[in-house]
Order: C-alpha cells, then structure tokens, then sequence
C-alpha cells in the first residue's frame, strides 16, 4: 500500500507567541510603609535644665536693676523736693558738780558727776524728726589718754521741722580704779581748770514725711576739745556728726 502523504508543516505567523510557553512572572513584593502616628503620639524634645536657669538668672537681673532704677529716681526726687538735712548739736554747758581723786592703800580711785546740756536743732524747713535713745559718754583728758566719767541716757523723742530741742544729760562714776600716775595728773588738771572735756553721743534718726517714718540712720555726735577754763570763759565746744549706717525702714 502506498503511504499516506505528508501534511505540510504550518508556519507561525510573526508576532505568535505560545500560550503554553509563556513564563511567569513572579508578583511585586509590598512595600513597608511607616505607620503615621498622631501628633500626640510624637516624642516631645525636653527642655535643657541650663537653658531654664539661664532664661531665670536673666529675668531676676533685670528685675532687680529696674528695682534699683526705681529707688534711685525716688530718693532723687525725694533729695531734691525736700532737700533733708542732717540735725545740728551744740554743747550749751558742761559742769562737774563732784570730782574727787583719792589715794587708798589698795590703788587710786575716782568718784565725778558731770551736768551736761547739750541743744538740738532740726534745721528741716518740710521735714520732722525722730531720735532713737541717745546714748551719752563723758571723757576728760588729753585726746591720746583719755579717762571715762561715765555715760547717761535720753529717751527718744519727735522733733518738729524748725524745733529746737534741750536736753539733759547726768553721768557718775563711783570708786572708778585709775591708774596711780593718771589719777595725779587729773586732780591737777582739775584744780588748774586745764582738764580738757569731751562728749560723745550716739543716736538713730529718721525723717517724718506726712506720718510715714523713714529710717532711722545711725549717726554719732563729738563735742568737745575744751577746757573747764575755756567752758567758763563762754567759748563753745565744736560738734560734729557723723553718719555710720542705715539701719531699717518702718
């Protein structure tokens, strides 16, 4: 038998392509993404401690400058619209009543009672004063030795704005052990009216401005450098006033 004949092979068409052999093609991977957080959720950033304690240190410095840039102006305007001064002292009269120097076996010893008034002027034309207890000491002798004849007292008081004011002082001193030589030389001095006396006081005073008290300041007051001869003869004692420190404001 004759064999069948041979179908022709067919040719692919351009662009064919094998459903069968096509390769596969492997799916995209997902990407990761960050989750977005409220803003609540966020880290907060903290605060350095030294930025706080420099933005602190800054605010008190400030504040205290504008403070002493407030006091400043005030005491200028309070200087110049009442121009305070300081009260003026005089030693009116000096007498030593009692002054005995007597010689025991056991040393020398001094018995005085000294008289002393001494005027005070406020010499403030808008502006009264106040005084604290003064307190008075009493030397006699030449400044470089000088011996105590005691100390007194005088209570406070208010002095109006042009016042002048007396006051009274009493000092004594009984059985005061002083030195043999010293002793001498007093009871000469005295009898000769050459003993040299001096008076120092030692106050606080402040200004009174429509009821309001300001200060009081500390100040110490020296009369003296005359003698018992020069006291009878009427010539005055120089006083002087020194400011020492401001001690509280009421």
């Amino acid at each position: 038998m004759a064999e069948p004949p041979l179908k022709p092979v067919l040719q692919k068409p351009p662009g064919f392509r094998d459903q069968n052999n096509i390769p596969t093609r492997s799916s995209p991977k997902p990407v990761m993404r960050t989750p977005l957080l409220p803003q609540s959720y966020h880290p907060k950033k903290r605060r350095s401690s030294r930025g706080c304690c420099r933005s602190c240190c800054c605010f008190f410095c400030v504040l205290i400058l504008i403070l002493i840039v407030i006091v400043g102006v005030a005491s200028a305007i309070f200087y110049l619209w009442f121009l305070p001064k300081t009260p003026v002292f005089h030693l009116q009269s000096f007498r030593i009543p009692r002054f005995n120097v007597t010689v025991k076996p056991d040393g020398t010893y001094l018995d005085a009672q000294t008289m002393i008034r001494v005027e005070v002027k406020n010499p403030n034309g808008k502006l009264s004063l106040f005084y604290k207890d003064i307190h008075v000491n009493v030397k006699v002798g030449p400044k470089a030795d000088q011996t105590e004849l005691g100390s007194g007292k005088v209570a406070g008081f208010t002095q109006r704005k042009g016042n002048t004011t007396s006051l009274k002082v009493e000092t004594n001193v009984k059985n005061q052990l002083v030195d043999d030589g010293e002793g001498a030389k007093l009871k000469a001095s005295y009898k000769s009216k050459g003993l040299v006396v001096s008076v120092e006081a030692r106050t606080s005073l402040g200004y009174i401005v429509q009821g309001l008290k300001i200060g009081p300041l500390g100040v110490k007051v020296l009369c003296g450098g005359v003698s018992l001869k020069g006291l009878e003869d009427g010539k005055i004692p120089k006083c002087t006033i020194n400011t020492l420190k401001w001690i509280n404001i009421h």
